[in-house]
Formats: C-alpha cells, structure tokens, sequence
C-alpha cells in the first residue's frame, strides 16, 4: 500500500509528476490520501478515473469528502459525527465504515445481476410486442392498421409487463448474502 499526505500530494497532481504517481498506484493494492484538501481529494479522483480510465468509489463522511464524492462514479456517504453533507451528496448511504464490505459485494452483486436480467426482459419483451406487429401487417396487407387498442398497447407497459420486473428486482437473489461475504471473487463474475 502507499500512504500520501497533503504536502506530497499537492506535488504529485502537478503535470510533471501525474504520469509517474498513477504508474506508482497501478502497482499498490491501496492509496491512502491523508490531511487532503477537498479540491486534493477531487482532483486526485477525477485524474485516476480519467487518466487510468477506472472506475472509482469514493467514500466520505463530512462536508470536506463532498466534492469528492461527487466526481466519483460511485459515492458512498457515511452517516457520522460531521454531520449529513456527504451522506446527502453521495449514491449510497451507510451508518458505519464495517457496511460497506456488505454494500459492494452483497448488495452490488444482486443489483448488477438484477440489472442486466432486467435489461434482457425490456428486450425480449419490446421485441414480442414489435413481432406481433410485424407479422400482423402481413396479415392485413401492410395497410397501417393498428392490431391492438390504443389502450392496451398503454396498459401493455403500464400494467401487463410492470408486475414481473418489480417481482423479480425485489425477490431474486441469485447467491445468498452468506456466500458472496465468505467468496468475494463471485463479486468479479
């Protein structure tokens, strides 16, 4: 790991030295930026997500972390002593530092996997209704009429198709909350 305070840091976002310091953290499992700027914080954040073309996370607890939180493409807040700004600025909210190891492989795990199902259902379910158009106009001499009422094809997304997916995203856990704790690798597939 490498630790980095303030004073080094002010340094090291200089041009001159940007290139070798991102080579020094590709090779470090962790960075810790100690007694940083708010605007250290950010632009240090901002230059690994754009420079090494990562994603980042950002976790804070207090008004300082806010701006850092914000460039982040994920910010979790941490409900603590200095108060609500960085819970109120951030995606995600915890009430202590130990939830986050349950927030990213548990909860990130189910919402990925629940995401990219979801996304192949609005596909599969957009590609039926098209078909059955489709294949209507065969039908009815490519004349434009319509197959259906205008208020079904509105109740078709609002209320025929919308009970799966809110079934689905709130009940389908794929692994239990135990195992993805116990093989954080399952969090990489």
């Amino acid at each position: 790991g490498l630790v980095i305070d303030g004073r080094t840091l002010e340094h090291v976002l200089h041009d001159s030295l940007q290139n070798i310091f991102l080579e020094l953290t590709e090779k470090c499992r962790a960075v810790v930026c100690c007694q940083a700027t708010p605007l250290q914080k950010s632009v240090l954040v901002k230059l690994v997500r754009n420079k090494l073309k990562a994603m980042t996370l950002a976790v804070g607890d207090g008004a300082n972390d806010v701006s850092m939180i914000q460039v982040a493409d994920t910010g979790v807040g941490i409900l603590g002593q200095e108060g609500m700004q960085a819970v109120m600025a951030s995606d995600f909210a915890v009430s202590q530092f130990r939830h986050l190891r349950k927030l990213l492989l548990v909860h990130g795990h189910w919402c990925y996997t629940r995401l990219t199902n979801m996304v192949l259902y609005y596909f599969y379910k957009n590609v039926a209704y098209v078909n059955l158009l489709f294949w209507y106009q065969f039908f009815c001499g490519f004349s434009g009429t319509s197959m259906t009422d205008y208020w079904i094809l509105i109740l078709f997304n609002l209320l025929f198709t919308s009970v799966p997916p809110i079934i689905y995203g709130v009940l389908d856990k794929d692994v239990s909350a135990e195992i993805l704790m116990q093989l954080p690798q399952l969090y990489m597939m």
